[in-house]
Formats: structure tokens, C-alpha cells, sequence
């Protein structure tokens, strides 16, 4: 049975690189991933017009997700949307998972304390 993996990142070149790969790796029935990314992507400020109606749609996919996982990519400590995501997570009671794209990023500081599983780097 495949988990439901809710992808949280900022749409930055690196950040959606790197969700395109896993989303690629999930579409892959060779067995060696039995996963399920969810792919929600918006291109508008946490702050637009249809930020609660959007809030409203991430947050029910995140609910659906047995597993969040957040790209932490060289900006995303900066984004209000990863770190509105990482909130709704932890309400909803997901597990937590963190992969760093690489080690010397900074993630959100809301990703400290809450029990997360770290990867280091994306390799």
C-alpha cells in the first residue's frame, strides 16, 4: 500500500528540481518506491486574495498525507507558505520528515522541536 507523501517547498529552479524528481520517483513501478506524492503547487503570495481558499485545499491534502515532507532548499527558511505548511503539519499530528537539498541550508525555524526525521543532504 503506498503512503501519501504531501511535498512541501518553495517554488525556487533548485527547490522544484528536486520535487520533480521525487514525484518522478514515485510515478516509477519498478518497486524500489511505494510512495505517493501529492504535488499542490501555487504561484501566489501567502497573502494574495485566494490565500484562505488555497490554505484551505493544502490543508486538506496535507490531512490526506500520512507523511509530510519539506525540501529545505537555500530559501526556504524565508518562505510564509513552507512555514504555514509546517504548522498545519504538526496540528494535524503528521509525521515530520526534513531533507535538506544541501547541508549548509537553513531550514525554517519552526522545523526545530517538533520531532522531525532529518536528512542532511538529498543524497
Amino acid at each position: 500500500m503506498s503512503k501519501k507523501v504531501f511535498v512541501s517547498y518553495k517554488s525556487e529552479p533548485e527547490d522544484t528540481m528536486y520535487k520533480n524528481l521525487l514525484v518522478a520517483w514515485s510515478k516509477n513501478d519498478n518497486g524500489y518506491f511505494d510512495i505517493k506524492f501529492n504535488d499542490l503547487s501555487v504561484g501566489v503570495s501567502i497573502n494574495s486574495e485566494n490565500a484562505n481558499y488555497i490554505k484551505s485545499v493544502i490543508k486538506n491534502r496535507i490531512k490526506e498525507s500520512s507523511v509530510f515532507l519539506i525540501l529545505v532548499g537555500k530559501n526556504t527558511h524565508n518562505s510564509d507558505w513552507c512555514k504555514w505548511e509546517i504548522d498545519k503539519a504538526v496540528e494535524l499530528g503528521k509525521k515530520i520528515v526534513a531533507v535538506k537539498i544541501n547541508k549548509s541550508y537553513t531550514p525554517p525555524a519552526n522545523l526545530y522541536g517538533i520531532g522531525a526525521e532529518w536528512a542532511m543532504s538529498f543524497t
